[in-house]
Order: C-alpha cells, then structure tokens, then sequence
C-alpha cells in the first residue's frame, strides 16, 4: 500500500536533527512522495531546496501562512513565483485566513491571500489553502476568484457540514488529517468525512503537529510524522466503510491529478 502526504511541515525545527530519517520512515512505511508544505518565504525556500534534492520522492509548496502575512513586502511574490518554476514546487500555498490567533492584522492578511491566488492563477498552478475561523472572508475571497484558479485544497479540513458543503460546490478537494483520530474533537469529522466526494479527498499528518490521538505508542516528542499515515488513513476508510487498500490507491490517484505529479 503506498500513500502520499500531501502536507507535512519538514522544515520545522523538530526534525532539525533527525530529518534524514524522518524520509526514510515515511519511505518504508509506504508513504511516498510526500509533499512538503512551505509556510514563509524562508520555510519555502528551505523546502524547495531539500525537495530538489529527492526527485519524484519529494515535493514542496510555496507560500505564506496567514500568521507571516505581516512579514511580506513588495518582493515577496516575486520572490514566491522564482520558487514556484522549480520542478519541485507543485502548488501556491500554504495561504489563506486565520482569525483564531491574529497573528497578521487581517486586512494584511485578505491581501496577502488575494495576492497568493492571484500569483496561482497566473502561473495555473494548484492552492493549498488554510483557513480557520474565517470562513465568510475565505470563501467570499475565493468564490470571486474561482472561475480563474486551476484547483484548491482545504488543507486540514476541521469545519462544519455547511462549510464543507460551500467547498464542494466550489470544486474544493479537501484534506483529512490526524484529527479524524481525536474523539474529543474529531467526532463529527468522523461523520462528514461521508459527505467529501471520492474524486476529491486526499490524505495528511501535517507533522509535527495533529498526532493522532488514538494512536498506540506514541513517541514520547509527541511528533506526528509520514510513518503514521498509514493509521490516518484506515481511520477514515473506517468511516466511509471501504477498504484501506482502495481508499490508499484512490487518494493516490486524486493526489497525482491535483498537484500533476510526474
């Protein structure tokens, strides 16, 4: 069974020291390519550059998190399209809203998205896009501009049915993390998970955050990682009542079609 983690944060300074492996446990755990999410333009860059060196096995996105809009000038999205013609990089983002923490005033925040979409359209490259608690804003921003952008995906989907429901008549494809696995908070992913359309589902840790939370020897770091996948994913065939091994060949296939893997 090979599956693939379209988002997991590499970068991030809790694999600093053991990174190497981290690859080489998601490859024997059967998950492979994984695709590495680029959240600033340094985490971006830093991903282009270690995805390039793993061909076919690793990709990358570039983009801002709506917690670094407040670092971009007026180079950024030039900065962000140099990254985005490397053959690593296969989607503009992680963007989009966050009014849970505020990190980013918001109007630099909405301008900062709207900038990122309108970097994706011009290049027709696929989103991968963030967004909590700002559903009315992100979804107003992007059904303006839907007719014009190639493909999205709701990274880490955790709303509610109306929300995913406005997704799907967008043409959103949606990401299901680990939080599935939590039946403190999970619980009604558990029951939407139904409603996500085949065609459009695909599969995440976004490590190393979202362990799941039902998962049996856990590390002690408390790091999610690729190599536990594998359990997002029987989860979630657990929910819709199919088989692990179909539902891992079909999000393989939705996975290669949305970020045109090679």
């Amino acid at each position: 069974m090979q599956i693939i983690d379209i988002g997991i944060n590499l970068m991030n300074k809790s694999f600093n020291f053991d990174r190497e492996e981290i690859v080489e446990n998601a490859k024997n755990a059967g998950v492979t390519p994984i695709i590495i999410t680029g959240s600033s333009l340094i985490s971006s860059k830093l991903s282009a550059n270690y995805a390039s060196k793993y061909p076919q096995m690793i990709y990358s996105t570039a983009g801002i998190h709506p917690h670094d809009a407040k670092t971009c000038n007026d180079s950024t999205m030039g900065e962000l399209e140099k990254l985005a013609n490397k053959d690593c990089v296969v989607a503009i983002g992680e963007c989009g809203l966050d009014y849970n923490r505020d990190f980013s005033p918001r109007d630099i925040q909405r301008k900062v998205f709207k900038d990122q979409i309108a970097l994706a359209i011009s290049l027709k490259m696929p989103l991968f896009l963030h967004e909590r608690d700002a559903f009315l804003d992100f979804y107003s921003i992007l059904k303006s501009n839907r007719p014009n952008i190639s493909n999205l995906v709701v990274h880490c989907f955790t709303g509610n049915e109306k929300e995913l429901n406005s997704y799907i008549d967008l043409g959103c494809y949606i990401g299901v993390t680990g939080w599935i696995c939590d039946e403190r908070r999970g619980v009604h992913l558990r029951n939407l998970v139904k409603k996500i359309p085949l065609g459009k589902l695909m599969i995440e840790t976004d490590g190393p955050y979202l362990i799941p939370r039902d998962l049996k020897d856990k590390p002690k770091d408390g790091r999610n990682e690729p190599k536990f996948l594998p359990h997002i994913l029987k989860t979630i065939a657990k929910c819709i009542d199919m088989d692990a091994e179909k539902l891992a060949r079909l999000t393989r296939e939705n996975t290669f079609k949305f970020f045109n893997l090679k």
